[in-house]
């Protein structure tokens, strides 16, 4: 098998406002097709469990019926002998499929993540749903198109 590219993925990474390049720690393959690429998330930034959860939800859980072949985790030493979360919390991207590598899974991450990556009020959801009462008719159905 060829070598494979984590280029373009490490790029992607770096525009993500919580952990932009200086948080990206290592990748690495078994001279297969599976690999992983570890980074870590900035804990105090504001947006930091958003990216958990955006990135969660496309690597681990995008469908019930087909989901990904990749696994998003994290990973630490023990909390005893190290210190604070902020400090020693990483997370891992892995994936063992032989047609789904890092190219792929950024297609996959620039598709469904906030767009574009590195402009956090593209990254704010809303999740007060008393707003939606507010929204006259027309407006609510540019959001949430009605059913045909």
């Amino acid at each position: 098998m060829s070598e494979i590219s984590f280029e373009r993925l490490h790029q992607f990474f770096c525009k993500v406002p919580t952990v932009q390049e200086a948080r990206i720690m290592a990748h690495g393959a078994d001279g297969e097709h599976a690999w992983w690429f570890k980074f870590s998330i900035d804990v105090e930034h504001p947006l930091a469990w958003q990216t958990v959860q955006e990135l969660g939800h496309v690597l681990n859980y995008l469908s019930t019926n087909e989901r990904l072949p990749t696994l998003f985790f994290p990973v630490s030493p023990p909390p005893y002998m190290n210190g604070e979360a902020k400090d020693f919390l990483s997370w891992i991207i892995q994936c063992n499929h032989p047609e789904f590598n890092p190219d792929v899974v950024c297609d996959w991450l620039e598709a469904r993540l906030p767009n574009p990556v590195d402009d956090e009020s593209q990254w704010k959801i809303k999740t007060d749903l008393s707003e939606l009462e507010k929204l006259d008719d027309k407006t609510l159905d540019q959001l949430i198109p009605p059913a045909p």
